[in-house]
């Protein structure tokens, strides 16, 4: 664990301290305020949320972040990260702006502060542009003491210009892995926090991840622009949980007897949206109240979803990856991976929901030799040559009849059965190749089914009122669409075409082609929402002696990735190697002492047990034939002397056998 190191005060007060634009902080109140916080940090704990002491490495980040050092904190998942950047903004003066992805937890955590008579707001996506000025006002006039958005709405020069208003004392950014193009879950959105840090160059930022190895965690400080070097890592042990993986060929009756014997709440993991329909259905027909959850469920029925989960309505939730994160449910008692994840950091977030409660809790993977199998392919079929990948660039634009330097913005209905079917194409490697020309920035392809229509401004407020529009509708539309979404130069909002044709008093097919005019001239993004996905083309399309796929966007991906199945290759078929320390020595901790409940060291000692009964009746055995020196006892083959001398002291103990003459032992035939 990095050591803290000590500042003298007044070296403190000139790189951290803060006064709000609106208010003014003499120095004698700054030095109450400071030594006030360092010491009554315990106290806040105690009042808001009815703890006596922090949980380990809390404390040590608090008075890290209170010290005036940008703090990289690492804990497990349930470790207790929130805590540590909410006291730490009571702690301080000013507003803690906590950036995170996940809408569910700002939901979850602003209800919980306010709930502790905290003020606390959230800005995201289907709030009311009325509400977010309301939030806004209030957090620059000091209403506000928490203020949580996503990454995405630091994009906005409006909400920037609000933000530079804001007596910010704390800066925190969860799932700060993200912004590290070598973490497993890469947000070019994570990018821009840097940015903002130059409007509070005094203010310190924690970043929080459960899930960082030791390239990611040098990234993440970078990517941020941490002063100095600063990482406080928990141990990532979790004493409570055991780490079991089954190889079996029947995946299926495993399953049922593991959620049949683990009595509570479970989360079963699959690969695929379909999977996770026809496993849950599988489980309900088989005894087991379950139900399943992916992205291509509408937002609403997700939510109903999670909450009938939550409140216990049924016990088991068959998902794909988008399930779980920001959900706080600490009563799980199994975590099942029905599929073998991509790398040990998305199986160690997802297994990690299990026993956040401290009790006894099991993360299940289920494999086979066809499963290990399919996944060292993944790497083949998720980067296929780019021959490929040029190839299907050659085909979408053949099958949108696209002339080349034509299609910069359009969006065409993507029927991919079709596609595939035409062109005689594998549907993984084509799927994978339309990612990596994602990255490269070529174009869009949506995969969610049943959505609705999307859309964001690519130009600001400000620039609008450079353009000369001919058609009137257009200008029309672009103010309705400013009046009534508000966060739309922010990022994406759904919209619908019927109603703001009903608005305008024209046809849908009127606003529609609008949109994507406006769409082809780059004024906005426009996703329709359809049953089928979209292919948006972010660039014109171009000769295919002109299509590079760069480096960054192929091979140092490809290779990161490599490396990650081969990681959770390693963790699968180690048969000696403790499960809890293979997945720490991947993070780049030094613990080496087993964990004893994973299923490794239950062999181990399930082992041990026969190899001391053998031991036992061995000497038993020899003794019985006749008397023997102690000396000649303990050359017991496959065994060493220890093991032979301490299972000798126990049959003595048991008066089993005895010493004849001093050196000399024999059995007890009474």
């Amino acid at each position: 664990m990095a050591k803290i190191l000590k500042i003298p005060i007044y070296s403190f007060c000139l790189q951290t301290f803060f006064i709000p634009s609106k208010s003014f902080l003499s120095v004698s109140t700054f030095f109450l305020t400071f030594g006030t916080a360092m010491t009554e940090i315990k106290d806040i704990l105690k009042q808001y949320w009815g703890y006596d002491g922090f949980r380990s490495l809390q404390e040590e980040i608090i008075r890290s972040v209170l010290e005036g050092h940008d703090t990289l904190a690492l804990m497990p998942t349930g470790g207790g990260k929130s805590l540590t950047y909410q006291i730490a903004t009571l702690a301080r003066e000013g507003l803690g702006l906590v950036i995170t992805p996940l809408i569910a937890l700002m939901k979850d955590q602003v209800e919980d502060l306010k709930k502790r008579n905290i003020s606390a707001e959230a800005i995201y996506t289907g709030i009311s542009p009325e509400q977010t000025e309301s939030i806004l006002n209030k957090c620059i006039y000091n209403g506000v003491k928490f203020l949580y958005i996503s990454p995405e709405r630091l994009v906005s020069e409006k909400f920037r210009i609000r933000l530079k208003q804001m007596p910010v004392g704390l800066i925190a950014v969860d799932e700060a892995h993200c912004i590290s193009q070598w973490g497993y879950d890469f947000r070019p959105s994570y990018l821009r926090i840097a940015e903002v840090r130059t409007f509070f160059p005094f203010v310190p930022i924690l970043a929080l991840t459960a899930t960082a190895t030791p390239p990611v965690v040098k990234d993440i400080q970078r990517c941020l622009h941490f002063r100095e070097e600063r990482v406080l890592s928990k141990s990532f042990r979790r004493e409570n949980l055991a780490y079991v993986v089954r190889k079996v060929n029947d995946k299926l009756s495993e399953l049922l007897h593991i959620l049949s014997r683990i009595e509570g709440s479970g989360i079963v993991y699959v690969r695929k949206r379909a999977g996770a329909e026809e496993l849950a259905r599988f489980l309900n027909e088989n005894g087991i109240r379950a139900d399943f959850y992916h992205a291509g469920l509408s937002p609403l029925l997700r939510e109903k979803k999670q909450e009938a989960w939550k409140s216990n309505h049924f016990p088991v939730m068959v998902a794909t990856n988008a399930f779980g994160m920001g959900i706080d449910k600490s009563d799980v008692r199994s975590v099942v991976h029905f599929d073998i994840p991509d790398s040990p950091e998305a199986y160690f977030q997802e297994a990690g929901r299990a026993g956040r409660d401290g009790q006894k809790a099991f993360a299940v993977l289920l494999c086979n030799e066809a499963t290990v199998a399919a996944l060292k392919e993944r790497v083949t079929k998720g980067y296929p040559d780019k021959e490929f990948i040029r190839q299907v660039y050659d085909c979408l634009g053949n099958y949108f009849q696209i002339a080349e330097g034509a299609g910069d913005g359009y969006a065409f209905e993507f029927d991919m059965a079709d596609f595939i079917r035409k062109f005689k194409l594998e549907q993984i490697r084509t799927l994978s190749a339309l990612s990596i020309l994602q990255v490269g920035g070529y174009l869009e392809c949506t995969t969610e089914i049943n959505s609705k229509s999307r859309i964001c401004f690519m130009v600001s407020r400000e620039q609008l009122d450079e353009y000369n529009f001919r058609n009137h509708l257009a200008e029309k539309l672009l103010v309705l669409l400013m009046r009534k979404y508000g966060g739309i130069f922010v990022q994406y909002m759904y919209i619908g075409e019927q109603y703001l044709a009903d608005e305008l008093g024209c046809k849908r097919q009127e606003v529609y082609d609008t949109l994507l005019e406006l769409s082809r001239q780059r004024i906005i993004s426009y996703i329709p929402g359809n049953d089928r996905p979209y292919i948006v083309y972010h660039r014109p399309r171009l000769p295919l002696s002109y299509l590079t796929i760069g480096k960054e966007a192929y091979e140092e991906r490809k290779k990161s990735y490599q490396e990650k199945v081969t990681e959770m290759v390693r963790y699968i078929e180690e048969p000696d190697k403790c499960r809890q320390l293979s997945l720490m020595r991947y993070f780049g901790q030094k613990e080496t002492v087993p964990c004893g409940i994973c299923d490794v060291c239950l062999a181990k000692r399930k082992a041990s047990r026969s190899d001391r009964q053998a031991i036992r009746e061995s000497i038993l055995a020899q003794l019985r034939l006749h008397e023997m020196e102690i000396k000649e006892l303990v050359r017991i083959p496959e065994a060493s002397e220890e093991e032979v001398i301490v299972q000798i002291r126990r049959l003595l103990d048991e008066a089993l056998i005895y010493y004849k003459t001093p050196t000399t032992l024999s059995i007890n035939e009474k």
